[in-house]
């Protein structure tokens, strides 16, 4: 009965004339998830509006997380809509990365670890724990910083992996000025990481810096 249902539902959003979502343009995509159910014509060009001014959806969800004085131009319910929408996306994107999903796609990585990171007003140093296969065990946010630096310490990256039965290790962090370009900081503890974990038999597959563009591979740029 629920395949049924569901192929319904599937032949329902199908049928002609039926608008998809990315077929829609960013304000009314903005006016669906304020407004669900509802014509939302009248508001598209408020919404354009505040797009232009906040620098398109990535504006405004940095400022949905400020404070009601400095966003002007949308209300306490708007913001908390932005924040629910950002985390239902990194949810799901943290859930296509649990235990058993294997990292063949560097793609998915990039993407996850981007969401993720991008945009953090601090300093994340997070771990990717996989296992022979390199299939997800775990993925942690084992250092937090400030706007310009977190201090790393090895030894626990490498005791968290052995705990978990690690085989490799993917490692990243943000950079909140926005800059991805590896600094001489990054690369000294990179080589510290990827020396103490090979002790232990232990794989340090990439390190990314991820920043304002495309995270930066430090594996493809030979600095593993």
């Amino acid at each position: 009965m629920k395949t049924r249902k569901l192929q319904a539902h599937n032949a329902q959003l199908q049928a002609p004339g039926v608008i998809q979502p990315d077929q829609l343009s960013d304000a009314e995509l903005l006016g669906k998830l304020l407004n669900p159910g509802n014509e939302v014509k009248a508001d598209i060009p408020k919404l354009e509006k505040l797009l232009q001014g906040f620098g398109g959806l990535r504006g405004l969800h940095i400022a949905s997380r400020l404070a009601s004085g400095d966003r002007e131009g949308f209300d306490d319910h708007f913001a908390m809509q932005m924040q629910i929408a950002r985390e239902l996306v990194r949810r799901q994107l943290k859930q296509s990365l649990q235990r058993g999903v294997s990292l063949t796609s560097p793609a998915m990585t990039m993407e996850y670890l981007q969401t993720v990171l991008r945009d953090r007003k601090r300093e994340i140093f997070t771990c990717l724990f996989l296992d022979t296969r390199h299939r997800v065990i775990a993925s942690e946010d084992l250092f937090q910083g400030s706007i310009d630096g977190a201090c790393v310490y090895p030894r626990i990256v490498a005791e968290r992996a052995l705990r978990l039965s690690a085989a490799a290790v993917i490692v990243a962090h943000n950079h909140p000025s926005g800059v991805s370009e590896p600094s001489l900081a990054d690369q000294a503890i990179t080589r510290r990481l990827k020396d103490a974990l090979l002790l232990l038999e232990i794989r340090l597959l990439d390190h990314f810096v991820v920043g304002d563009g495309p995270p930066v591979s430090m594996a493809s740029r030979g600095m593993l």
